[in-house]
């Protein structure tokens, strides 16, 4: 199993244990997050567009989540898999959470779970409707470990054992998802030229494996390294020269059409509740 020690951290009515999963799985996922409430206090947390697909393992009550979308009606979820979005919405809870979250990589997620991405692009689905009774058995095991160390264990095993079974993304796919992370400026033209693929044939085949469009990934992505560059302290400005916005206001329009409010707003209650995670995934 993993070689890393489990670090817990108090962060105010809420309790954080960590650990490195074993490291065949970590080009994949940096971290197995467990949590638990120290009081059952009403929440309502906003979800942000990420580069990673987000499975909860629930021993808690259930999550309802929102979406401002009037067409999709509010749902209750326990365990699920919440796949690519490009938009925002709202996890509410009644108090007292306590699970496991994985942030999976688009890529590892359509290894580990064997399912196209595309089919979870702005949706998500409960963990035994995606997984079967296996998902059902992880859940109990998990709920009836003595310690966080022995429940990293078992998603160790239960992740290797798919690891070795799921789906490989094609080359050009993993080859385009380095691209786009490694360059903010890149355009889909110039990955489809490096892998040799058409831009439609490129837009198809990354869409159904990673879940959205590479135009729309490097816009999430974008997004994503300005809210840890305005985390990190940094002026609007400074922020939109260095992720490649036209300019402040460029910024400003993208964060409310994938937030839902403006970079003050959003910075701002973030750091209020200690909650905003910079994400840097292995790729």
């Amino acid at each position: 199993m993993s070689d890393s020690p489990v670090e817990f951290a108090d962060r105010g009515g809420w309790w954080l244990a960590q650990r490195r999963p074993h490291p065949a799985l970590r080009p994949f996922l940096r971290s197995y997050d467990g949590y638990w409430e120290t009081e059952a206090v009403p929440t309502r947390m906003r979800t942000l567009p990420t580069r990673t697909a987000v499975m909860i393992i629930n021993l808690g009550p259930p999550l309802l989540m929102q979406v401002p979308d009037g067409g999709v009606p509010d749902r209750e979820y326990g365990s699920f898999l919440a796949g690519m979005y490009d938009g925002h919405g709202m996890y509410v809870s009644p108090g007292g959470q306590r699970g496991v979250q994985l942030d999976v990589t688009p890529l590892g997620a359509y290894t580990l779970f064997g399912v196209p991405m595309a089919h979870l692009t702005n949706a998500a689905v409960e963990l035994p409707d995606l997984l079967g009774r296996a998902a059902l058995m992880l859940v109990e095991r998990l709920a009836a470990a003595s310690s966080w160390g022995e429940r990293f264990d078992v998603l160790d095993a239960f992740l290797l054992r798919r690891l070795e079974t799921g789906p490989v993304p094609d080359p050009e796919v993993t080859r385009a998802w380095r691209l786009l992370n490694g360059d903010p400026a890149v355009t889909v033209a110039d990955i489809a030229a490096d892998v040799g693929w058409s831009r439609k044939h490129l837009t198809h085949r990354f869409r159904e494996q990673a879940g959205l469009p590479p135009k729309v990934m490097a816009r999430v992505i974008r997004f994503q390294r300005a809210i840890g560059l305005l985390t990190g302290g940094a002026g609007l400005a400074d922020a939109a020269f260095a992720c490649g916005y036209y300019d402040q206001a460029h910024l400003n329009r993208e964060f409310r059409a994938l937030s839902g409010c403006t970079p003050r707003e959003l910075i701002g209650g973030q750091l209020e509740q200690q909650r905003v995670t910079t994400l840097a995934e292995p790729v």
